[in-house]
């Protein structure tokens, strides 16, 4: 199957993998064959990248790590969630959220249980579900990098639900700040981002208190934008004092925001966004940590449509797993463009000369965005 930006597809392609909206249901089935009006709604509904069939690729496929079931539960449960903390901070009075960890726990169990079944396998989140609701999706992203990290660290299970739910309730502060703020779609204003930065406290006076919330992941709502040289917010503190929990969280948050489609910007593509983070290695990120996450997220995942600069271009066919950055790729059109009568296969890992150079159609270093920005939403 080929991995194509929806850009790309034209009439006639047929699905290789379901589509679904955001409660789990199916909007296009596989083997669903392609019109001009369904890849225009795909384009609207905000989808970037969907599975084509393709007989000389039909051998590579991607296996979902997080089953259908468990991220449809997640997303309705934060998106449920979310919007109860923000019904109710309209009201007057004390309001109890008492029920905040309760629900979430069977969420992080299903999770922890997904991932814990491919254990040494790379994590790759190209999902082809309608993002409508940027901050929930975001979320259970973030919560799905942080666990899987957790996982390969060697973190036990209790640790990891913690970690889990830090992760996945990092920004249930954003439902105090106003909807103008979080939906505008330019750069802020100074009062504006003066409020935006509050998240991180409005988080933790949410779940402070919680009986079953962990104070630690209260903590790390807190803490997901502190950086280790101290030039985070909201207390600017640095190194040992930032949680470490909440140092993975920061990190994955600015990964999962930087290679995100929003309003205001185009996405990095994922190798630009991974050397983000190492030029903020040791200053912004622990070092070990990036190198972890390096080692287990995959730049450039299975199916992928990619150009080199030799002008070939084809699909990523497998992951080198000592070096994410240099994979095998299956050259199905010569540096002419002309089809190939055998596709043949290329290990970048020894041809170090060859480069990806494109991915679908976006070139490298064509995506020029504001930094600061997705590293604070």
């Amino acid at each position: 199957m080929l991995l194509m930006p929806i850009n790309m597809c034209h009439p006639g392609m047929r699905l290789a993998k379901n589509i679904y909206n955001e409660d789990g249901m199916v909007l296009l089935a596989v083997n669903v064959e392609l019109t001009q009006r369904l890849i225009d709604r795909l384009f609207s509904y905000g989808i970037d990248y969907i599975y084509i069939a393709d007989s000389r690729t039909d051998d590579v496929i991607q296996e979902d790590m997080i089953q259908y079931e468990t991220r449809t539960k997640a997303v309705n449960e934060i998106k449920n969630t979310f919007r109860k903390v923000m019904e109710d901070s309209n009201k007057r009075g004390a309001v109890s959220y008492y029920d905040i960890g309760r629900n979430f726990r069977d969420v992080m169990k299903m999770i922890i249980d997904d991932l814990s079944a491919h254990q040494g396998a790379m994590v790759m989140l190209n999902n082809m579900n309608i993002k409508d609701n940027y901050l929930f999706q975001h979320s259970v992203n973030v919560s799905i990098y942080a666990i899987m990290l957790g996982i390969s660290y060697g973190y036990s299970r209790e640790n990891l639900e913690t970690l889990g739910l830090g992760a996945l309730l990092h920004d249930i502060g954003k439902t105090k700040v106003p909807l103008g703020i979080l939906r505008k779609p330019s750069q802020l204003t100074d009062e504006e981002f003066k409020e935006m930065k509050n998240h991180t406290t409005y988080g933790f006076q949410i779940l402070k208190d919680e009986p079953n919330i962990p104070l630690i992941s209260a903590h790390c709502a807190l803490q997901h934008h502190e950086r280790i040289n101290g030039s985070g917010y909201p207390r600017g503190i640095v190194g040992s004092e930032i949680n470490e929990f909440g140092k993975w969280i920061g990190l994955v948050d600015s990964y999962d925001a930087m290679t995100t489609t929003r309003v205001y910007r185009r996405p990095l593509l994922p190798h630009e966004a991974m050397e983000q983070l190492f030029t903020g290695s040791g200053t912004l990120y622990d070092q070990s940590q990036i190198a972890l996450f390096r080692d287990k997220i995959a730049i450039y995942p299975l199916g992928i449509t990619v150009r080199l600069n030799t002008g070939e271009y084809g699909i990523v066919s497998k992951l080198n797993m000592t070096v994410p950055h240099r994979p095998v790729v299956r050259i199905l059109r010569d540096e002419a463009g002309e089809e190939m009568k055998e596709p043949y296969e290329l290990d970048l890992s020894t041809k170090l000369s060859i480069l990806i150079s494109e991915i679908g159609e976006i070139k490298v270093g064509d995506v020029i965005t504001d930094l600061s920005m997705p590293t604070l939403l």
